[in-house]
């Protein structure tokens, strides 16, 4: 019998959901490849190369035949900290261009919901890789996803290896789902577990929710594990993977899910709004 395949980012945010594959009780029943873009699960997804992928939620509209593995995920109740988007100083409003870190398209596709549905204009967009000073020299915002967006410091410095700051001015930090849940009221998902739907019976034999509460009894070896990587004091390293990212979808995360479909449905980001189908 084949091994079965997944595949999900190497971001810390996913890290509490890969653990066990990699280091727990499911390491070697399972192949899994990783990558640092979260788009590349969704493409191995859509070739059928994976029996299931950790991918941001829009992958669920954008492709035929997926169905949603139910309960886990990667998400934010309030305040997400790793979506953001970055100006150098002004406010959102003030914004007339846009550079999009192309590495997921959920975050794009909310950063456009957010300024055409909530706060009522388009600006330019611009596709860009994800370094935060190259994007604010060519916009005047920039939408960071992921270790690149955890690493914009609060007080507006973004921190490198030698601690030194890397951009002087001062930037000012909008979280994405402190944003959405201004305006909506609810939750926000940014990634779930999928599989083509003639892979569902294979993706069912594994148990994402086990290998998630195996995961998150191991944060610190998870936080030990990107250190080097993440200049981020470990005890903030550990609220923000506690009680900044959620792991476990609330009806609140549910609902915001569904509305997000619905909004970008209507903002013709995507085709068509198919309804939930899990697994």
């Amino acid at each position: 019998m084949q091994t079965p395949r997944i595949s999900a980012s190497s971001y810390s945010n996913t890290a509490p959901l890969i653990w066990s594959f990699l280091y727990g009780s499911n390491r070697g029943k399972y192949e899994m490849i990783l990558d640092n873009a979260p788009a590349r699960s969704a493409e191995l997804l859509a070739n059928k190369r994976v029996d299931a992928a950790l991918v941001p939620v829009i992958a669920y509209q954008l492709l035929a035949d997926l169905r949603l593995i139910p309960n886990v995920c990667v998400g934010a109740k309030e305040k997400v900290k790793s979506v953001c988007l970055v100006t150098k100083g002004e406010d959102l409003q003030q914004v007339k261009t846009v550079s999009l870190d192309i590495s997921s398209k959920t975050s794009v596709a909310l950063t456009k919901i957010i300024f055409r549905e909530f706060l009522g204009f388009e600006p330019i967009w611009k596709d860009s890789k994800p370094n935060v000073e190259k994007m604010l020299t060519e916009s005047d915002c920039a939408l960071l996803i992921g270790d690149p967006a955890l690493m914009i410091q609060e007080s507006g410095e973004e921190k490198i290896k030698d601690r030194r700051p890397k951009i002087k001015d001062q930037l000012r930090k909008f979280d994405l789902a402190e944003l959405w849940k201004s305006y909506t009221g609810f939750g926000f998902v940014f990634a779930m577990w999928m599989a083509n739907f003639e892979k569902v019976e294979i993706a069912k034999q594994i148990d994402f929710a086990h290998a998630r509460d195996e995961g998150l009894q191991h944060l610190d070896e998870i936080i030990a594990n990107y250190e080097s990587e993440i200049r981020l004091p470990h005890q903030e390293f550990h609220k923000y993977l506690t009680e900044n990212i959620s792991f476990t979808i609330s009806d609140s995360m549910q609902k915001g899910l569904e509305l997000y479909f619905s909004l970008a449905h209507k903002n013709g980001l995507i085709e068509k709004c198919k309804p939930l189908n899990f697994a």
